[in-house]
């Protein structure tokens, strides 16, 4: 039982159009919702992060009463987070392993953002108008985090 000569033919068309494995595969892959998540959360790092600078800069974060192991683990959770999502970006091959990096970022990130907004509620001396910039921006992240996950894990 042989493959017909209308199906070889059929098979090279269709490698000829889209393509061998490899490239179906990374094709796939680079439009997967994880991928563009990924690549979505970390095009806005650096404006929440410049945003949060501003706020710890102005506010003289150094004062507030946060214990510094507090503040150790937040600056690993965010090498942590960028990691994931950069792998998750820049996965090429491997779908799980993209997925999979995206739901680890998104969870650290929504943490990471949570853990922020309720430090600086807590600790800084005054609501200024950068704090409450900077906490509209990390709100915004973590909606539409919370909103792409469902649409990455269901993938």
């Amino acid at each position: 039982m042989g493959i017909s000569g209308d199906s070889r033919t059929a098979a090279r068309a269709a490698l000829a159009e889209f393509g061998g494995v490899t490239e179906v595969v990374t094709a796939f892959t680079l439009q997967s919702p994880g991928c563009r998540t990924a690549r979505t959360l970390l095009a806005t790092g650096p404006v929440a992060a410049a945003s949060w600078a501003v706020v710890l800069i102005t506010g003289r974060a150094w004062t507030w009463p946060i214990a510094v192991p507090a503040r150790l683990a937040l600056g690993v959770l965010l090498c942590a987070v960028v990691a994931a999502l950069f792998t998750a970006a820049v996965g090429r091959t491997n779908y799980a392993r993209t997925r999979t990096a995206v739901i680890t970022g998104g969870v650290g990130l929504v943490v990471l953002d949570a853990a922020v907004l309720v430090g600086a509620a807590l600790a800084a001396p005054a609501v200024t108008w950068p704090l409450v910039l900077a906490a509209v921006i990390s709100i915004a992240r973590i909606g539409f985090t919370l909103r792409a996950l469902p649409s990455v894990i269901a993938a």
